[in-house]
């Protein structure tokens, strides 16, 4: 983060400084902003797109020196931790983020963000695009993998839609440098400044489905954390992994472990393994030159009939059609 861009964002504002007085929140958008008919369904404040009015990113830091009460949005948000700390509370769950952390709010999700400090920079970056949200980014990593597909599946139980994802600072250095080019472009207002924004936002939303992770260990039973171990084997040896092998390895009954998978997992090891050497295959298909056929054996598949009529099946395509959307 350029130190001009830091600096002026740690200055203190008229509204912060009011806010100060007396630890009370003072609202600094407009009235036509919020979305009237929405809000009273909703009985909460809810933010419309007229936020936006030309255009289809808005940056700006959260006000500090006062709660901000809870609210939701027609958009997508992303709370970026700067500097500092905060609390928020988010569909009714407390959520701490600490410097670097990043959360990413999806439309209609309700929360409230504690008090902030001097030291405290919480950035909001608020999109509009109507073809992202949780639901996609979720979908965006299972399909890379199994193992994934179960977690998020697992995790979300009887919810089935995702609310917020909170990435933690320990190992998303690429997300937070993408996070602080958006924001230098945002406040330096150079020339070609929103398509270079444009453009970063692809990127993050890239690097945010790629540095998605579940924690593994929530309230799993003995078996679950089996098969998760037999799906952590097939995400990361799919070429040439088998349940004979496994079964060796880790001194379980061959039949034991295909009984346990199928029952955790809801199908076999054998389609859960083949499935995986298709999304192997149709990321090597839609991302690189190689032939059809060097891709089946790099995925570990041998039989190409066998190939051909499962990719099929899976992606409703043949691979070359794959590969012809992708150049489109």
């Amino acid at each position: 983060m350029l130190d001009t861009i830091l600096n002026k964002l740690m200055k203190t504002t008229p509204l912060e400084r009011e806010q100060l007085k007396n630890l009370e929140f003072h609202n600094d958008l407009p009235i036509d902003v919020y979305d009237s008919a929405l809000s009273q369904k909703e009985r909460t404040p809810i933010i419309g797109n007229a936020l936006f009015k030309n255009k289809n990113i808005y940056v700006s830091k959260h006000n500090r020196y006062a709660e901000y009460p809870t609210h939701s949005h027609t958009f997508l948000e992303i709370n970026y931790m700067l500097r500092g700390s905060c609390d928020e509370v988010v569909e009714g769950q407390p959520v701490h983020l600490e410097q670097g952390d990043v959360l990413l709010l999806d439309v209609g999700c309700k929360h409230s963000v504690g008090y902030l400090g001097t030291n405290d920079l919480l950035i909001n970056i608020l999109f509009q695009d109507k073809e992202i949200n949780l639901d996609l980014l979720s979908d965006l990593r299972s399909s890379k993998s199994v193992l994934y597909d179960f977690l998020i599946n697992r995790k979300m139980g009887d919810d089935s839609k995702l609310h917020y994802l909170v990435f933690g600072h320990e190992s998303q250095s690429e997300v937070q440098e993408t996070l602080d080019r958006i924001i230098e472009e945002y406040f330096l207002e150079r020339d070609f400044s929103d398509t270079i924004i444009v453009s970063y936002l692809s990127i993050l939303i890239a690097q945010l489905v790629r540095n998605y992770k579940i924690d593994t260990q929530i309230s799993m039973s003995k078996s679950q954390e089996i098969a998760v171990q037999l799906l952590k084997e097939i995400n990361t040896n799919y070429k040439d992994v088998t349940l004979e092998k496994l079964a060796a390895k880790y001194d379980y009954n061959r039949n034991y472990l295909s009984n346990l998978f199928k029952r955790e997992v809801g199908d076999t090891f054998s389609n859960v393994l083949t499935k995986q050497r298709l999304m192997k295959a149709n990321i090597l298909i839609t991302s690189t030159n190689l032939p059809v056929s060097k891709i089946i054996k790099e995925v570990g598949i041998k039989n190409r009939t066998f190939f051909y009529k499962k990719y099929i099946s899976l992606y409703k395509v043949a691979p070359s059609a794959s590969r012809k959307k992708t150049l489109q």
